[in-house]
């Protein structure tokens, strides 16, 4: 984690907060406060963003107790002490959809930093069609939705607030190599 002058304060769940329904707890999983707000994940996050030619992007439908439930975004959680990003989020996106690491290709990584946590979005095409599968209770549904629908749903406000230029690298390309 990375430090910048102000320490991140680790809070743990309040009283009837949404959080994780059950199963064991990394110390990942945890919120993280400081200046620019709160962020799940001690060690940052990630998720994956799986682009199909044919199918479109997988999106997950957040589970209602999740922060911003209810919305669209992509597989993906609270990294591992020590876990890199790339690991991280085909781990989340494994254990959230069932995404085989196998069937896809790293292309590009987009990272928010405010100092002391870091989203990584980790974008990768599929080399080999899979069916995504919900495998734990973290999502409503997984749905394939074409490049020119995914501004269209109700996405998590950071995802949407990314969507214009991740979609941007997904259709030229640019970013390959990067990983």
């Amino acid at each position: 984690m990375r430090q910048t002058g102000t320490m991140e304060k680790i809070v743990p769940p309040s009283a009837g907060e949404p959080r994780r329904p059950l199963g064991p707890r990394d110390p990942g999983d945890a919120w993280v406060e400081g200046e620019r707000g709160r962020f799940w994940g001690r060690f940052g996050s990630a998720g994956l963003l799986v682009h199909d030619e044919q199918k479109g992007v997988l999106l997950q439908h957040r589970a209602t107790w999740s922060d911003h439930g209810g919305t669209w975004g992509l597989p993906g959680g609270a990294l591992h002490q020590g876990e890199d990003a790339v690991t991280g989020a085909l781990r989340e996106a494994f254990e959230e959809a069932a995404v085989p690491e196998q069937n896809v290709k790293v292309l590009f990584t987009s990272v928010f930093d405010v100092g002391y946590w870091s989203y990584t979005t980790v974008a990768a095409r599929v080399l080999e069609p899979f069916e995504p599968a919900i495998s734990d209770p973290e999502s409503i549904e997984l749905r394939w939705i074409p490049l020119d629908e995914v501004a269209g749903v109700d996405l998590h406000p950071s995802f949407a607030a990314s969507w214009p230029e991740l979609r941007g690298r997904l259709l030229n390309g640019s970013g390959a190599g990067e990983v």
